[in-house]
């Protein structure tokens, strides 16, 4: 068996008669769905992603939000959540607590929330002290949205890093944990990370021990690969032919077998 695939959530892409993914899928490779994405519940996501035609299971999605609710319950913190609503299903039972009672901050992508007000409470609820944490479910500089690229959460959680002094925690990709996570037992050097964001997809997870086929698509902006160092382990126009190369390792190896 060929090693565990991770890659972002954004289309399905068609291969012939079948797609990259089935394609890969066909070989009994683990495959994992990495995501970022804050602006929906796992659910949500989860069932728009099928009503699109991609075949996947819910148990193949690790989400920075469920990242993040796991955190704030393991430590038995009450949030002010500055998250979507679409998102606030994943935080059951932590979306209640008065201001008076809120002990940390947690930053999505909600650009509703990101005005002088919102971020005016976040900053003083963090110069409280007792150890108010900052929690960032990802610092995503911007994304791609229909109208072109927009800022992600990552600016204003600088931000209030800035303003208040303190330094935040990063729940989601590139965080070693969110990787570690995902992974479960695998080892990382028997896993390769697919993906267009060549800091957050790539640098994240090359840190980790894994390799990182870059795809030119989506965030991707020309020169990115030389963005980090290491650069990527294989540059690609497109996710069918991160998934060639993938597929000829495969066929090498079983050969080999």
């Amino acid at each position: 068996m060929g090693p565990p695939t991770l890659f972002p959530l954004r289309r399905k892409l068609c291969y012939g008669f079948l797609s990259p993914l089935e394609m890969l899928r066909g070989t009994g490779i683990p495959i994992k769905f990495v995501t970022n994405t804050t602006k929906e519940s796992r659910r949500c996501l989860f069932e728009r992603l099928i009503g699109l035609g991609l075949e996947l299971r819910k148990d193949e999605i690790w989400s920075s939000l469920w990242a993040a609710q796991d955190l704030l319950r393991s430590r038995n913190l009450k949030p002010m959540l500055m998250v979507d609503d679409a998102a606030l299903e994943d935080f059951s039972g932590l979306t209640d607590y008065g201001e008076e009672e809120q002990n940390a901050v947690v930053i999505g992508l909600a650009p509703s929330m990101f005005n002088f007000s919102q971020l005016s409470k976040a900053f003083r609820l963090l110069l409280t002290g007792a150890g108010v944490p900052l929690i960032a479910i990802h610092c995503g500089r911007y994304y791609k949205r229909c109208d072109g690229l927009a800022l992600g959460p990552g600016p204003f959680v600088r931000a209030l890093e800035y303003a208040s002094g303190c330094h935040s925690e990063v729940v989601g990709k590139p965080s070693p944990t969110f990787f570690r996570s995902a992974l479960g037992d695998v080892d990382p050097a028997y896993a390769v990370m697919i993906g267009d964001d060549v800091k957050d997809d790539i640098g994240g997870a090359q840190a980790m021990g894994m390799r990182g086929f870059l795809v030119q698509t989506g965030k991707y902006r020309t020169g990115d690969e030389s963005r980090i160092s290491p650069g990527p382990a294989a540059v690609c126009p497109s996710f069918s032919e991160a998934v060639d190369i993938l597929l000829k390792e495969y066929a090498q190896s079983e050969g080999d077998s």
